[in-house]
C-alpha cells in the first residue's frame, strides 16, 4: 500500500512539472539565458541602447528572457536592482549608465557584469585600463569627442561664454566637466557652470545662467536629457544656442548642433559584447568598447533654431550631416 501510494505520488509529482511547462522561479522557460538589464531612468537615448542589446543578442541567435529594471535616477534604487540580479542568479547583469553599473560591478562578483553608456569607466572604478576588461566587467563607454565639439560651436556659433549644466552626483557628468574646462581653456571661451541634483532642477539651471552665456553645451547627462524641454524653452526664448552631445534626445528639434554616437547601434554593440561573453569569452579579456566608425555617429542640425538665433550653417557641415531639422520636420540624409 505504501508503495503504491509513494508510486502515486511521484506521479502526480511529474505531471505537475510538465504542466508548469518547464518554467523556473523567474517564470523563463528552462534553458533560456537569463539577462538583467538596469539603467539608471528612461529616457529616449538609454532606452534606445536598451533595445539594440536585446536585438543583437536575437541576431546572434540568443534565445534570452529579460528582466528590464529602471532606478529612475534614484541610486539607492540602482543598489537594490543589483541585489535583486544577484539574488535571481541573472546569467549576465547589464548596466546602462555609470551608476547603475557601479552598483552591479559592487555587488556581483560571480557572473558577467556588462556596462554601457559610461562616459569614463576607469574613473569610476569599473576598469583599471581601457585595454582590458577587470575580473568580471566589461562594457561600453559613451565618450564623445567634447574637444572638437566646443571648437565646432565656437566656428559656428561664435560663442565667447559657454553655459554647461551637469548632475553633480553623477561621475560621468564631473569626468565630462574636466573635458569641457580644458577645451574652454583651449579655446579661450569663459565658461559658466550650473549643477543640478534631479530633472526637476533644470528649468531653474538654465533660466540661472541662461542671460551670463553666449550658448550652452550638453554632454551625455543622464539627468538633463531626461528633462531636455525644460532647457529647450528657456534657451529658446532668449534665442541663444544650444549644441548637444547626444542626437537621440533632441530629436524633436530646439538644439542648432547635435552630435553624437547613435544610443541603439550602442545597444547592438554592447548586446554583441554579451553575446561573446555567453559564447566563452571572459570579460577580462574583452577591452572597452567605443563606437569610432562615423557610421555609428549622428550629426544633426536645426536649422529652424540656427535661423531664430541668427546663425548660418556652413554648407559644408550641412553636407556633412546625415540630420537635417527645418519647417519643424527631421529628415534623415
Amino acid at each position: 500500500m505504501k508503495k503504491g501510494l509513494m508510486i502515486l505520488g511521484l506521479c502526480l509529482a511529474a505531471l505537475l512539472l510538465m504542466s508548469a511547462g518547464g518554467r523556473d522561479s523567474t517564470g523563463a522557460s528552462a534553458g533560456k539565458v537569463r539577462i538583467g538589464i538596469g539603467k539608471i531612468l528612461a529616457h529616449v537615448a538609454l532606452d534606445a541602447c536598451e533595445q539594440g542589446i536585446q536585438d543583437a543578442l536575437k541576431a546572434r541567435g540568443i534565445d534570452a528572457v529579460y528582466d528590464l529594471q529602471n532606478a529612475n535616477g534614484d541610486m539607492s534604487t540602482a543598489a537594490q536592482i543589483a541585489n535583486k540580479f544577484k539574488n535571481d542568479g541573472v546569467d549576465v547583469a547589464v548596466g546602462i549608465a555609470t551608476p547603475i553599473a557601479v552598483a552591479l560591478a559592487n555587488t556581483i562578483k560571480d557572473k558577467p557584469v556588462v556596462f554601457s553608456a559610461v562616459t569614463d569607466p576607469v574613473s569610476a572604478g569599473l576598469v583599471s585600463t581601457l585595454a582590458r576588461g577587470e575580473g568580471n566587467v566589461t562594457g561600453l563607454s559613451d565618450a564623445i569627442p567634447t574637444a572638437d565639439h566646443i571648437a565646432l560651436f565656437k566656428e559656428i556659433a561664435g560663442i565667447k561664454t559657454l553655459g554647461y549644466i551637469y548632475t553633480a552626483s553623477e561621475a560621468n557628468s564631473l569626468s565630462a566637466l574636466a573635458l569641457v574646462e580644458e577645451a574652454c581653456k583651449v579655446q579661450g571661451i569663459t565658461l559658466v557652470t550650473q549643477t543640478i541634483n534631479t530633472s526637476a532642477d533644470l528649468r531653474q539651471a538654465a533660466q540661472a545662467i541662461v542671460d551670463r552665456v553666449d550658448g550652452v553645451y550638453l554632454t551625455t547627462d543622464n539627468t538633463v536629457f531626461s528633462a531636455i524641454p525644460a532647457l529647450v524653452q528657456v534657451f529658446g526664448d532668449k534665442n541663444k544656442p544650444i549644441f548637444a552631445g547626444d542626437v537621440s534626445g533632441v530629436k524633436d528639434g530646439g538644439c542648432v548642433i547635435a552630435s553624437g554616437f547613435n544610443y541603439y547601434k550602442a545597444g547592438l554593440a554592447t548586446g554583441n559584447m554579451i553575446a561573446d561573453i555567453l559564447a566563452g569569452k571572459k570579460p577580462a579579456e574583452i577591452p572597452v568598447k567605443f563606437l569610432t566608425d562615423p557610421s555609428e555617429s549622428d550629426l544633426l542640425f536645426d536649422l529652424d533654431a540656427a535661423k531664430r538665433c541668427g546663425i548660418t550653417i556652413p554648407q559644408k557641415y550641412l553636407d556633412a550631416a546625415n540630420l537635417i531639422f527645418e519647417n519643424g520636420k527631421l529628415t534623415e540624409k
